[in-house]
Order: C-alpha cells, then sequence, then structure tokens
C-alpha cells in the first residue's frame, strides 16, 4: 500500500469567527493510499482545541507508513491509532480506496441505503449584533442558520438575528463561551428567539449544571463528544450529540458512535469544521440518520475542489464517486 500525505489551504470567501477566534482559511491535510491501480482519498482539518496541528496531523499519518506496508487495514486502524483528525482521514481513504476497488459505493460495502440530500445549516459567524443581523439578512431565505454565539451580549446578537431572519430555524452554537452566571439568562434569550438547539453552551469538564439546569430548549454536546467512549458522562446533560468525523477519527467510528447515541435516546447531529466536500462526503453518510445537519463547510470557502458536493441553496447532494466513495 502506497501512502502520500499532503497540507492544503483553501481561502475562505469571509472571515469565519466563533467564541475562540478567527481564520480566514481552511487548513486541510489529505491522505491518499494506492494500491497500484486505484487511489483512496480521505481529508481532515486538525482539531486546534484538542491540541493538533497540520503538520502534527500529517506526521502522525506519515507514522502509519511502516503498518500500511505490513498490510495495515481499515478495522485494525481502530486501534493502532487513536480517534482524531489523523485517524480521519486514514479511515476515509480506506472506505474510498475499497470503493474504487470493488466497483460499489461506499454506502453499499457499509450496509446503508443510498443517501438523500439533506438540508443543511448555513452559518452565521460571531459578530457585532448588526453585523450578525445583516449577514442573517442576506441568509434569511435558507430555511435553517447556525449562529454561533459565545461572547458579551449574546441575547442582543440572537434577537438581532431572530428579526432578521424571521421564518428561518435557528441553532444556536456557543463553542464552550457561556458559563455558570450567564446560562440561564442566555438559555431564555435563545428561547424567546425559537432556536430549536443549542450547541456545547459550556467548557468540556465544566458542564455538571446542566444536569441541574432546566433546559427549556434540547442541548447538544459538541466539544464534550468524540467517540463511544465519551458517551456514558453525557447522562443527564445533553440531549443531542454533534457527530464530527475529525472528532470520532473517521467515518468507522461516527457510524457506530451514532447507532449508539441512538439506542442511548440522544438526537444525532452532523457537524463538521470548514473543509472541502471531500471531508463532507463520508459525513454524508452519517448525516441520512441526523434530525439536524450542519455541513455547510465548501459554503463558507470562496472556491470548492473539482467534483465537489452539489448545494441547491441549503439543499446538499450526495457526493459523486469522482469525489470519494
Amino acid at each position: 500500500m502506497e501512502l502520500s500525505v499532503h497540507i492544503e489551504r483553501w481561502p475562505l470567501a469571509n472571515a469565519f469567527t466563533i467564541s475562540r477566534g478567527s481564520k480566514t482559511e481552511a487548513v486541510v491535510v489529505v491522505a491518499e493510499l494506492r494500491d497500484g491501480a486505484h487511489r483512496g482519498r480521505g481529508e481532515c482539518v486538525p482539531y486546534a482545541r484538542y491540541g493538533e496541528t497540520p503538520d502534527g496531523v500529517a506526521a502522525a499519518i506519515e507514522g502509519s507508513r511502516p503498518a500500511l506496508e505490513r498490510g495495515l487495514d481499515r478495522l485494525a486502524l481502530q486501534a493502532a491509532m487513536p480517534a482524531g483528525a489523523a485517524r480521519n482521514a486514514l479511515d476515509c481513504a480506506f472506505w474510498d480506496l475499497a470503493a474504487k476497488q470493488t466497483g460499489r459505493r461506499v454506502y453499499a460495502l457499509a450496509g446503508l441505503e443510498a443517501p438523500k440530500p439533506r438540508v443543511t445549516a448555513f452559518t452565521i459567524s460571531l459578530a457585532a449584533p448588526a453585523a450578525m443581523a445583516e449577514a442573517a439578512e442576506r441568509a434569511a431565505a435558507r430555511p435553517l442558520l447556525k449562529v454561533k454565539l459565545g461572547g458579551d451580549d449574546d441575547g442582543k446578537r440572537i434577537a438581532a438575528v431572530r428579526r432578521a431572519a424571521p421564518k428561518a430555524e435557528l441553532i444556536v452554537d456557543a463553542n464552550e463561551g457561556w458559563n455558570d452566571g450567564n446560562l440561564a439568562q442566555n438559555l431564555k434569550a435563545c428561547a424567546d428567539a425559537g432556536v430549536t438547539l443549542i450547541e456545547q453552551p459550556l467548557p468540556e469538564g465544566r458542564d455538571e449544571v446542566l444536569r441541574r439546569t432546566a433546559r427549556p430548549i434540547p442541548v447538544c454536546a459538541d466539544e464534550s463528544v468524540h467517540d463511544r467512549a465519551s458517551l456514558d458522562a453525557l447522562a443527564g446533560k445533553y440531549d443531542a450529540v454533534n457527530i464530527k468525523l475529525d472528532k470520532a477519527g473517521g467515518l468507522t467510528e461516527a457510524l457506530a458512535l451514532a447507532a449508539e447515541a441512538e439506542r442511548r435516546g440522544l438526537t444525532i447531529m452532523v457537524g463538521c469544521m470548514v473543509a472541502t466536500s471531500l471531508a463532507m462526503a463520508p459525513a454524508m453518510l452519517v448525516a441520512q440518520r441526523a434530525g439536524v445537519v450542519d455541513l455547510d463547510g465548501p459554503l463558507l470557502l470562496a472556491k470548492d475542489r473539482p467534483d465537489g458536493l452539489r448545494y441547491v441553496g441549503s439543499l446538499a447532494y450526495p457526493a459523486e464517486p469522482a469525489l470519494w466513495g
């Protein structure tokens, strides 16, 4: 098995801002596996929140070369490498390679039904209330908006967005930016604005207060959930989980995580990092069982890669084989 790894930089159409900072480009790491006749690709985004860097992730993927030469396969990969961006890129490359080798789509190899288009959220970046209102007004025709919060004046922000987009369904992502002191008032402000889901309001590891807090809106774990091993700690605190392949370590674990979360009565959300369609393609398979889909990464780029996902408004179509799977 031949391996190649490279880091790519994709400029954004506009600055993307959350509670932890801003970015103007998406930095992704792509792993390619070749058997001589076929090529499989997987894309990941190093998660700075967990100490990952592009160089570090690329090095971790490169470090699997000896094992690949000894016959490492996708199933053995799950134990050979921890969950995270590096394993995601390799896992998805294995799936893509298997599809190319067999002439069958990944969904069929995984025992799934053919995927259908899904409505995806469109993200409104964190900014001053007036600026967020302007962005929401431009996107007001979209059915589902994801509003980034996590600073002072969040009540004013969500109210301004609601006024600017009165018909859109709103979900909120605080990116761990709230605290015990403002949790109740921010929950109320979101409820008053008709928000239907709130992602990760409190920092991972400091969210015990959620067990004792009345939740007028379902609360979704994001930074607090990675793979199936994370689920036990969520009981009593969260109503939903945001599954991202970069956290779970690939499509293999993401599908297993979705099944186990459903068994425990948790609503499934599928999310993404800002990345190209190559990263969205495998996530679209998990999105088939999700109540909320947030796979708008390519819509935030100045330009997507060739053969990217087709978006018609907010409707995202599954990948074609030329891209992945």
